[in-house]
């Protein structure tokens, strides 16, 4: 597979989770560390599925888990602060990446059972190649919560825009 695009999402995605000033949204959405934890959480998810599927096994991918808050605080607990998580980020998109690049295009192909929500809405609920469930993320998943993490910075007046996604 092709990588080149999921690459430069995760590069903007990490750059807008750099930005100085990113605030809690006032709507009770998520902040910019639950965002963190939520890309994490979906990537080791896509890593996981990929490596089943060379591996033989005929794996499930479901986000329900990156959507739970309960595992989204575990996951930010579990670092010493925005800058860690961002490190890590990187380097699970980094090992992501690098597992789609070494799929070949049989294995690119196998159709994996999905199921993905966002906002609390059903999104897919069917088998879907591989490559699709990969290319997603380079398409919609990783540049929507780059959106989502730009608009939590602050405005003139303090306030941060509202936005939850999945």
């Amino acid at each position: 597979m092709d990588t080149t695009a999921l690459r430069n999402a995760y590069g903007r995605f990490l750059d807008a989770a750099a930005v100085p000033g990113l605030g809690d949204p006032e709507d009770g959405g998520w902040n910019a560390d639950q965002i963190l934890a939520h890309v994490l959480s979906v990537d080791a998810a896509t890593a996981a599925t990929a490596l089943g599927v060379v591996a033989g096994a005929r794996p499930a991918f479901d986000n329900r888990i990156s959507l739970d808050p309960w595992n989204l605080e575990r996951i930010i607990a579990a670092h010493s602060g925005r800058a860690d998580l961002i490190d890590h980020v990187r380097s699970q998109a980094a090992v992501l990446c690098d597992i789609a690049d070494r799929l070949d295009e049989q294995a690119a192909s196998v159709l994996v059972p999905a199921l993905l929500l966002s906002n609390d809405t059903l999104a897919l609920d069917r088998p879907l190649p591989l490559a699709g469930l990969i290319d997603g993320l380079a398409e919609s998943h990783v540049p929507g919560h780059t959106q989502q993490l730009l608009a939590l910075r602050r405005t003139a007046h303090g306030r941060v825009s509202r936005e939850r996604s999945g």
